[in-house]
């Protein structure tokens, strides 16, 4: 039997990456920790449990078959949105920082919205390859995915998480620009939920403070633009090279959330650009390799699936990174393997898994299958 090759780079970029956060998480919580619980090693031993637990569910998902994973795309959809609605009673969503995002079942809590986007991604994957021979049909390709993925977010809406909302929507266009669905019907839809995006911004006073925080922060210095105003502080004292590591002055109260959302702005500070730069390029680096592993899968499930859970990836880095630089409003969502989190780690080293497995059966050179389906011919495909 010929033994699996997995991507090697994947996994050596994940590896460093974890360790990076598990580092600066220590570096930036040591403090509050000891402030907090008096015990300064407090998040970094439930980050390092994380981590463990993150590395088994890798193993785990890069030894089941990924085709494996069409079996219970709709099983997954189903209890994504009971969840999602479970999530919303009280006494089983539990509120942090004004939005109902989390469950807790016993003594664990999770992140719902973290579950649901691989969960989406799966069921799209599966159901775009089903319905191959009609992709540019709206009614039997477009409509029922369309219909679902509005369900989701309109209950994600409820919470209200407006960030993950906006995360859900671009995993869901990408999926259809990865099928094939023609580019009018993403269009439209774009279209539709961009003047309905600004309507919500609109109707939420929180969300409209965040905007006019983000368009000129100084304007309310002590309030809605307090944090990134010190996600910049903490940006320009790292200069080139940083305070060091663990000389970082800003983590001392003065910027909310630094060892999750705005860990980032911690690494600029002890490690200046360098170290953001190396990181950011760490990313890059990831992102490229998991859309290889999608041109290079050897049926069309398995491009659409690596595709998708890159983009969950892709997204989530690219807007926490611009948040904490000033260059979207601030949204309160994790950044991938650095921020601390048992339900955004646990979750992406999950996709890590999903990857490899992909990985190790893909072709050296993209099939004439891959290529024909970008070009809207899918006979190569199997549509079991």
């Amino acid at each position: 039997m010929e033994e699996k090759r997995y991507d090697i780079i994947i996994i050596l970029v994940t590896l460093v990456l974890v360790i990076i956060g598990t580092v600066m998480i220590y570096s930036s919580s040591s403090i509050m920790a000891t402030e907090r619980f008096n015990d300064g090693y407090y998040f970094l031993k439930k980050q390092l449990v994380f981590v463990l637990l993150g590395l088994v569910i890798m193993i785990v998902m890069s030894k089941i078959p990924y085709r494996h994973l069409r079996k219970v795309a709709y099983l997954g959809i189903l209890v994504s949105l009971v969840l999602l609605c479970v999530v919303l009673i009280p006494g089983f969503g539990v509120k942090v920082g004004g939005a109902t995002r989390w469950m807790r079942i016993g003594g664990f809590s999770f992140q719902v919205a973290e579950v649901v986007k691989v969960a989406l991604v799966i069921f799209l994957a599966h159901f775009f390859t089903k319905k191959a021979e009609h992709i540019r049909e709206f009614l039997k390709v477009f409509l029922v995915p369309l219909i679902i993925t509005f369900t989701m977010v309109g209950l994600i809406l409820l919470q209200p998480d407006f960030g993950t909302s906006v995360v859900i929507m671009v995993v869901m266009l990408s999926m259809f620009f990865l099928a094939g669905c023609r580019i009018i019907y993403i269009s439209g839809v774009l279209a539709a939920f961009m003047p309905a995006g600004i309507a919500l911004i609109m109707y939420e006073s929180y969300r409209l403070k965040r905007l006019l925080a983000f368009l000129d922060p100084w304007q309310d210095p002590t309030n809605s633009g307090f944090q990134i105003i010190q996600s910049f502080i903490s940006f320009g004292s790292g200069g080139t090279f940083g305070v060091g590591i663990g000389n970082s002055m800003q983590k001392l109260f003065y910027l909310p959330e630094p060892h999750t959302d705005f860990i980032l702005s911690v690494i600029a500070e002890e490690g200046g650009f360098i170290a953001v730069t190396a990181v950011i390029t760490l990313f890059i680096i990831l992102v490229i390799r998991g859309f290889l592993v999608s041109l290079h899968s050897s049926d069309l499930f398995g491009t659409l699936l690596a595709g998708g859970l890159t983009v969950v990836i892709a997204v989530g880095v690219f807007i926490n990174t611009a948040c904490v630089m000033g260059l979207l409003p601030t949204k309160g969502l994790a950044l991938p393997f650095l921020s601390y989190g048992g339900t955004s780690l646990i979750i992406s080293m999950a996709i890590i898994g999903i990857l490899l497995n992909i990985s190790s059966s893909v072709h050296e050179t993209p099939l004439d299958g891959a290529t024909q389906h970008y070009n809207g011919d899918h006979r190569h495909y199997e549509n079991e």
